[in-house]
């Protein structure tokens, strides 16, 4: 079938340049905390992440309301590629300050803050309705899959050679992945084509949007509490083990592979036995879940035992981020998707950065371990009053039902993506 063909070649080509990212991403953070040992510089390096992304997430959003998404994403990636082969070039010629790396991260991730969104927006355009949370599924998968691969050859690329290769893997990457993007087609919205308003205006009825409807609304706010709760907390585990195990890089290595092993995991259930499974039920699960495992991860007596539980938190990632993802394409108008996701891509970039503020400095005064602890218990009981608002119960009526439910100032679901759409190469 078309849509087969469409979603295979997007899905590989993201995936090829996603691990080329996933490869930089890893390296430059050890290469970090093992030239510093700071968790303030640890936390530095996150802002420069994460932050950018968050800022321009919500005009990427718009821009992928208002245009050719396709057009969008390969812009975006060559743009990434061409800033990381600069600063290759750079430290070839000798140039290695902390601030040019941070410097290079945060252009890097200027684009992924245009990137992600229409990403995410375009996943309903390629697969049916009725396919969409299994698609999501497959992406998770591949994606971990990626993610497994990318911090084995990270540790031998680094350990062996040096940051700079590193760099040039993932221009190679992306490269590929452009190359596979322009050969998709993909569906734009008869909206898109027929617009007349004007740009500010999309991103004012993006925000009235999002204000209005209430599912979305709480499913942002459990997203916001996890990772200034838990994924912040995560980037200051490879300098527990750097201080506790051991500078060595295979062990920051192994850390990886675990979480990585267990994602990929994580995603073939979902997208197989799990696909059908209420979609708030796994959310929840997955949220308190990942709660434990962060307690686990702080109390761990040895190596094995921390692994594991990395391992374990990375079973939840899947369990959670599919079916959330699922759910905001389900009850949100494709019309609102990159603006929707655009908010979803700034909590996602913004919370770790303002998490790693506080989670950072910290590491430098008291152990990693009582953070992780203190950092799961409070999870807990976050997400408990969340789940007791109104909101919470709406969202978890919604799953019940698992069709869309309409905002509160009364606009209709998302109506069916065949009479929205028309093709265009």
């Amino acid at each position: 079938m078309h849509w087969k063909r469409n979603a295979g070649l997007f899905l590989t080509g993201q995936t090829i340049s996603l691990f080329g990212s996933m490869v930089v991403q890893y390296a430059v953070m050890w290469w970090v905390t093992f030239e510093t040992k700071s968790g303030f510089a640890v936390a530095l390096y996150a802002l420069a992440a994460f932050a950018p992304q968050g800022i321009v997430s919500i005009f990427g959003g718009t821009l992928a309301d208002r245009m050719n998404r396709k057009v969008l994403v390969i812009v975006s990636d060559g743009t990434i590629a061409i800033v990381t082969l600069a600063l290759a070039l750079l430290m070839l010629s000798g140039v290695t300050e902390l601030w040019i790396i941070l410097l290079a991260v945060g252009v890097r991730s200027v684009g992924a803050g245009f990137q992600s969104p229409a990403v995410q927006a375009m996943i309903p355009q390629i697969a049916p309705p009725d396919q969409l949370m299994r698609v999501n599924g497959m992406y998770q998968t591949v994606q971990s899959a990626m993610a497994l691969l990318a911090p084995a050859a990270a540790g031998a690329v680094f350990g062996l050679f040096g940051i700079v290769p590193v760099f040039f893997i993932d221009v190679v990457t992306a490269a590929i992945g452009i190359g596979l993007m322009l050969v998709v087609r993909v569906p734009t919205l008869a909206a898109v084509s027929e617009r007349t308003s004007g740009y500010f205006a999309d991103l004012a009825a993006g925000m009235r949007y999002i204000g209005g409807h209430r599912v979305v609304r709480w499913l942002l706010v459990v997203f916001a509490i996890l990772f200034l709760l838990t994924v912040a907390p995560s980037f200051i585990t490879p300098l527990m083990v750097a201080r506790t195990f051991g500078p060595e890089v295979w062990m920051v290595t192994v850390l990886e592979l675990a979480f990585s092993a267990g994602m990929l995991l994580g995603g073939v259930l979902v997208s197989t036995v799990l696909a059908k499974s209420s979609r708030i039920g796994l959310i929840l699960v997955s949220t308190f879940g990942f709660a434990v495992f962060t307690v686990g991860l702080g109390l761990s007596p040895n190596l094995v035992v921390f692994y594991a539980f990395m391992f374990a938190f990375g079973l939840l990632v899947p369990l959670f981020s599919t079916p959330f993802m699922t759910l905001v394409q389900e009850t949100v108008q494709p019309e609102m998707h990159g603006r929707v996701f655009s908010y979803v891509s700034i909590v996602m970039a913004l919370a770790t950065p303002i998490g790693m503020t506080v989670f950072g400095p910290l590491a430098d005064v008291v152990s990693v371990q009582l953070l992780l602890v203190l950092a799961g218990i409070a999870t807990v009981l976050v997400i408990t009053v969340a789940i007791a608002l109104p909101s919470g119960r709406a969202a978890i009526a919604a799953a019940r039902i698992q069709q869309p439910l309409p905002s509160e100032d009364g606009e209709s679901p998302a109506p069916e993506q065949n009479s929205a759409v028309r093709e265009q190469l």
